[in-house]
């Protein structure tokens, strides 16, 4: 057992996010068989990811504010602190705060044993995100 040294908190790159968006890593693949990641992500306003999917799914517990998720031809859906959504293996899907408040969420996802985590597309587009309900 150990403690973890603390990381850098990281802002999310331009081509995976539209607006500002930080994350802390609070856990990444340790020595195997783990392949475990968790991330605390906090969005300002009206920030979100661009769409994507994860090769084994992805869990997201809100922790502040209010969030939009939306899974590919699904409606836009709320957070809300407490809530936990999650997103099956291979499932397209976006994820962000909502347009007037910042959000914090942990964004848990298991690595495959093998090839990528996650496969990124094109960014939500403004009509997309607007289409909130």
């Amino acid at each position: 057992m150990r403690i973890e040294p603390k990381q850098p908190t990281i802002k999310g790159p331009g081509n995976l996010f539209t607006g500002d968006v930080w994350f802390d890593v609070i856990a990444a693949p340790q020595p195997a068989p783990s392949r475990m990641r968790v991330n605390t992500v906090r969005f300002s306003p009206g920030a979100r990811t661009a769409w994507h999917s994860h090769a084994v799914g992805q869990t997201l517990h809100v922790t502040e504010g209010i969030g939009l998720v939306q899974a590919l031809g699904g409606e836009v859906m709320v957070m809300l602190p407490g809530d936990t959504v999650y997103t099956p293996p291979g499932e397209w899907h976006w994820h962000g705060a909502g347009p007037e408040s910042f959000m914090t969420h942990l964004a848990m996802w298991e690595a495959p044993a093998e090839g990528p985590e996650a496969e990124w597309g094109d960014h939500v587009t403004d009509e997309e995100y607007d289409a909130r309900p």
